[in-house]
């Protein structure tokens, strides 16, 4: 298998010519495949849609439209978009969610099983064309345009505005006005009714408090929570990019009252980070889920999480579980917000890099010195970067099948790394095998990583289904009856690797190479991270994923 990113059509055309594929799979397209490949290869489209759906923005009309259910479709290429024959297709249940975490989940599953049984039709059918079905087109649907989400919020009810905004999550966002700015918002969450109480008499369209860089913002029927905007003015010279309101809007929502959420509460209460405990006495095991926007950790959210976990520790509970997102578990240091930094005139993106890291670090030592209890990272959604080692800080990893792992630095600007990750890998893998998954640079899916060591156990369901077995698992171990023991000789291996090399030193050395990265030379980071926060398309396909493009393959892709 080898990857190229469809930049222009005569890149992809030599691409195909290179790698002389069996089949061309087109898992997030864009434009249209060319005629000069899809007429010589086999080219299936993964698309978004229920058999029938066409054109560009097939969920964000879901959504938009209050649909119940929806699908996944995997077509053959043809000269109309989205019209060839169905070699597969899934419906799944739609949830009250955004589009993006519908694309991680359900989105992602179902073209998964989707891709699977078109290339089993493929391989095992003599005559393929025999298993196909006819696509029946029910006509085009335009992209949504900006008109189609415009929230008025003088008439729209909260389920309205929070279908608009779920829409549109990740890319492009709503047009709106904060503050009496232009903007782009993104990510929203109900209030509830006990919230509302406390501040009565505001109306539709006022914005009266903040929350974890989120702002509340009132409808006609009650109010939302929102987390994100784009704001030109916040990014000085530069282009705009998304910020946590309280960033992209940092004066005005400085002078909002805060309306911090409590540790432990109500789950319909929205907040970034929250604590609960399930288990009978003496054998209690604390939950802690910290769901950051994108996985993505700011300095100040590592700082919170980092509160959070020293609460945890305080609590009288045998296990702990730590939870991540509901779709990230965690993604390391918050590059916008580092971003963000280099437009200030009093601070620099270094700086704010050196801050975010450190905070980072003193998170994973507080996970990694915890002795008295069994820790353990549940991966309810991916993990990559800083976050991947994050989760190695805990005793034990768990996550589902659907999980994929991005263990490494080196995209983003061959960044060095921290959190500990020169003890905590080659203690799991070895150091020759850390070493490789260092290299590699490649994402790993759930049944390898368990094969590998990377984790300790995997699960079949996913989420609610998930997440009901690792509370069930985790309560057997805060009951079994080896855990003291376990927890002994836990506390015993932590003395004698202090001994041999403190934490300390594992840190110095980590920073002394991520000092270089911020600070150095070299603009490779700045330039990396530039390019991510402004989703500038890339110019060519890694070599790392583009096996047709090495020399010594005679033109076919191995590995």
């Amino acid at each position: 298998m080898s990857v190229e990113l469809d930049i222009a059509d005569p890149v992809t055309e030599e691409a195909a010519a290179l790698c002389q594929p069996d089949l061309v799979v087109a898992p997030f397209l864009k434009r249209r495949i060319p005629a000069s490949v899809w007429q010589r290869w086999l080219c299936l489209v993964v698309h978004p849609g229920p058999p029938g759906d066409r054109g560009p923005s097939a969920l964000d009309w879901a959504i938009l439209e209050g649909r119940s259910e929806w699908g996944v479709t995997v077509l053959q290429a043809t000269g109309d978009f989205d019209a060839g024959p169905i070699w597969a297709h899934e419906t799944f249940a739609l949830r009250a969610a955004s589009k993006g975490s519908l694309y991680r989940r359900e989105v992602a599953d179902a073209a998964v099983n989707c891709t699977l049984r078109a290339i089993g039709t493929l391989v095992s059918k003599r005559d393929p064309a025999s298993a196909l079905t006819p696509n029946r087109p029910q006509g085009w649907k335009p992209i949504v345009r900006q008109t189609d989400r415009q929230i008025d919020w003088l008439r729209d009810t909260t389920a309205r505005v929070l279908s608009k905004l779920r829409s549109a999550d990740g890319q492009p966002g709503v047009e709106d006005a904060l503050f009496g700015l232009p903007c782009r918002l993104y990510e929203g969450h109900p209030a509830t009714p006990e919230l509302l109480q406390a501040l009565p008499g505001a109306a539709p369209g006022e914005v009266t408090a903040r929350r974890d860089g989120a702002v509340l913002r009132h409808t006609v029927d009650g109010a939302v929570w929102i987390v994100q905007a784009r704001n030109a003015l916040a990014c000085g010279d530069g282009p705009p990019f998304k910020l946590p309101c309280a960033l992209a809007f940092a004066d005005a929502v400085d002078a909002l009252p805060s309306w911090p959420a409590a540790l432990e509460r109500d789950p319909a209460e929205w907040g970034e980070i929250r604590y609960w405990e399930v288990g009978p006495p003496q054998a209690r095991v604390g939950c802690l889920s910290f769901d950051f926007h994108n996985g993505a950790m700011s300095t100040d959210q590592c700082r919170r999480l980092q509160k959070a976990v020293q609460h945890a520790k305080r609590r009288d509970t045998r296990v702990l579980l730590m939870l991540g997102g509901a779709d990230f578990f965690s993604n390391g240091i918050h590059l916008h917000c580092i971003e963000a930094a280099a437009h200030r005139s009093t601070d620099s993106a270094a700086d704010e890099s050196w801050r975010n890291i450190q905070a980072m670090d003193d998170l994973a030592l507080e996970l990694i010195t915890t002795t008295d209890r069994l820790t353990v990272s549940v991966l309810r959604g991916n993990a990559g970067a800083g976050g991947a080692f994050l989760a190695l800080a805990t005793d034990e990893i768990w996550a589902h099948r659907g999980v994929v792992l991005n263990p490494h630095y080196r995209n983003m600007g061959n960044l060095y790394g921290s959190e500990y990750w020169t003890y905590l890998l080659p203690k799991r893998l070895g150091a020759a095998a850390a070493a490789r998954l260092i290299d590699s640079r490649l994402p790993i899916g759930a049944a390898a990583a368990l094969q590998m060591g990377l984790l300790d156990r995997r699960f079949d369901a996913a989420g609610a289904a998930f997440e009901a077995q690792a509370t069930t698992h985790a309560l057997a171990l805060a009951a079994s009856d080896n855990l003291p023991a376990r927890l002994a000789k836990k506390l015993n291996r932590r003395r004698a690797d202090e001994a041999e090399r403190p934490l300390a030193d594992y840190r110095k050395h980590e920073l002394s190479r991520m000092h270089r990265n911020f600070y150095g030379f070299d603009p490779s980071y700045h330039v990396a991270r530039y390019h991510f926060v402004h989703k500038l398309p890339h110019s060519w396909t890694p070599r790392h994923l583009a096996l047709h493009r090495e020399a010594g393959l005679g033109g076919v892709a191995r590995s």
